[in-house]
């Protein structure tokens, strides 16, 4: 499609990318959680990275869909990058964190893509970044609730 919406296609990308890096960082986490929360977190965590693996899946077929190739390196994921890498191995309770601000994150992106949508017309994009949207916003509401 030669007609495609470049800010919706960036939306896109960059929902894909930040979802690849925070599906790593939340499977790291998962691997080397420790603590007198280990076995809800580990299994929490298990399930969010699964969820984003289903997710990335998706919206990189839609990519491909629209008519445009899809990122598929981290080289490429660094540029739209809003979700910092993990190179350490955070307390429990940091790791909770760091993870509930990146599904703030992910539902600001979301949000982009909502509205990128709509101003392109594509109901398919708008519905995609809603469905985000709703599991980015509980997820952080969920680990948010740890922390009190």
């Amino acid at each position: 499609m030669s007609n495609v919406d470049q800010n919706l296609v960036e939306s896109l990308k960059a929902l894909l990318a930040n979802g690849y890096l925070l599906l790593l960082k939340t499977q790291n986490y998962h691997w080397n959680v420790t603590g007198s929360h280990f076995s809800s977190l580990h299994a929490l965590f298990e399930e969010q990275y699964n969820d984003l693996f289903a997710a990335n899946d998706e919206v990189a077929e839609r990519i491909r869909a629209l008519g445009v190739f899809a990122p598929g390196s981290y080289k490429a994921f660094m540029e739209y990058a809003k979700v910092s890498e993990e190179t350490d191995v955070p307390k429990s309770m940091d790791m909770v964190k760091n993870l509930a601000n990146d599904h703030k994150i992910m539902a600001e992106l979301a949000q982009a893509l909502i509205e990128a949508g709509e101003a392109a017309n594509d109901e398919v994009s708008v519905d995609m970044g809603v469905q985000r949207k709703t599991v980015h916003e509980k997820t952080h509401w969920m680990l948010s609730s740890h922390l009190e």
